[in-house]
């Protein structure tokens, strides 16, 4: 055989090893992308509630699909509050980029309308969840990652079914650092009655600012003796100690009775603690609107926090704002100020439960 034909045939070979090279990669790239791709629409699908059972994603109703109680309700992104570090509460419940933030807006909300059957799976009931939301375009009432007819189920709210201009004030209450006096002068000042709600602590160790709450015609409602996360309690016994270790104390300190307003901490539940706090006489109140007030050492700048709150503002919103919030006390004059040019008016939690 000739040199050029050796040559020749060197060549072909080098070709066909490439080629198979070149398909091989190319079929890795096409599983690889796939795979990412599967992976982001189940993200999408169950990324409202970051919530499974047996790998099913729980839609935002609190149900499996295809499961009894489910609907075909969706939403998008989840905010929740906290003062640990996510997104409305005192410890948190979602972190920042889910629903409540108001980064990821969403494209539909649940139709309410429709009653929806009682759930009963054990799975569901106690799948852990973090209260959070999804935000469309400014002044439209966000989604919850609950709808409103489940949470009616088990005497639970986070926002009116109605189109009213009304704000439901709330603030959560886990110690005293100066800002309650400040907050309640600027509710005195435009007359807006308010609901506190108030942990054991804060009980023992602010009682005369707790008893200003009552006498200046405030609600108080529980927010548990311990703060801790109540989706994990799982027997009757210990949820109601929780919830009458702080209504004891209240009386002791106020000598009236407290009013059954529940808030869980973090923004933490379950639908079976739902359920346990309705078997005590309880109401649950969720929230509507907040924004990231609680890390004392981070406080929003005045004008990042109002914009965020003017910007979620609808009507029939519970607002959560907390009281160790040095930018709360310095812009809540403000706040009520626009909120009442725009034609709101202020009511308390009573509206629900009346």
């Amino acid at each position: 055989m000739s040199r050029r034909n050796r040559r020749n045939q060197l060549n072909i070979a080098k070709v066909a090893i490439w080629s198979v090279l070149i398909i091989a990669l190319l079929t890795v790239v096409l599983v690889i992308g796939i795979a990412l791709g599967d992976r982001k629409n189940k993200d999408n699908t169950a990324g409202s509630s970051d919530l499974y059972v047996n790998g099913t994603p729980i839609d935002e109703t609190g149900n499996v699909p295809g499961v009894q109680g489910a609907s075909n309700d969706t939403e998008g992104s989840v905010e929740s509050g906290g003062a640990s570090g996510t997104l409305f509460e005192e410890s948190s419940a979602a972190s920042p980029g889910q629903v409540g933030t108001g980064e990821n807006d969403v494209a539909s909300k649940p139709d309410d309308s429709t009653s929806v059957p009682p759930i009963t799976d054990p799975e569901i009931l106690w799948a852990t969840k973090d209260w959070g939301l999804g935000f469309g375009n400014p002044g439209d009432k966000p989604t919850g990652v609950a709808g409103i007819d489940v949470m009616k189920q088990y005497n639970a709210f986070f926002v009116t079914d109605n189109e009213e201009k009304v704000l439901y004030l709330t603030f959560d209450c886990g110690y005293e650092n100066g800002n309650t006096g400040v907050i309640l002068d600027v509710l005195k000042k435009h007359n807006v009655p308010a609901t506190f709600f108030v942990v054991g602590h804060y009980l023992k160790t602010a009682p005369d600012m707790v008893k200003r709450m009552v006498e200046e015609g405030h609600t108080v409602g529980n927010h548990t003796y311990s703060h801790p996360d109540m989706s994990t309690i799982s027997d009757e016994a210990s949820f109601r100690k929780e919830m009458e270790d702080v209504s004891n104390l209240f009386k002791e300190v106020t000598g009236t009775e407290m009013a059954p307003y529940y808030r869980p901490p973090q923004g933490k539940y379950c639908l079976a603690n739902l359920q346990m706090a309705k078997d005590l006489g309880y109401y649950t109140f969720f929230w509507s609107i907040a924004h990231m007030d609680w890390d004392v050492n981070n406080q929003p700048s005045h004008e990042k926090a109002i914009n965020t709150i003017m910007n979620r503002t609808h009507p029939g919103a519970i607002v959560l704002l907390h009281v160790i919030s040095k930018t709360n006390g310095e812009i809540l004059d403000d706040l009520l100020t626009k909120w009442e040019e725009m034609g709101y008016t202020f009511r308390p939690l009573s509206d629900f439960t009346e």
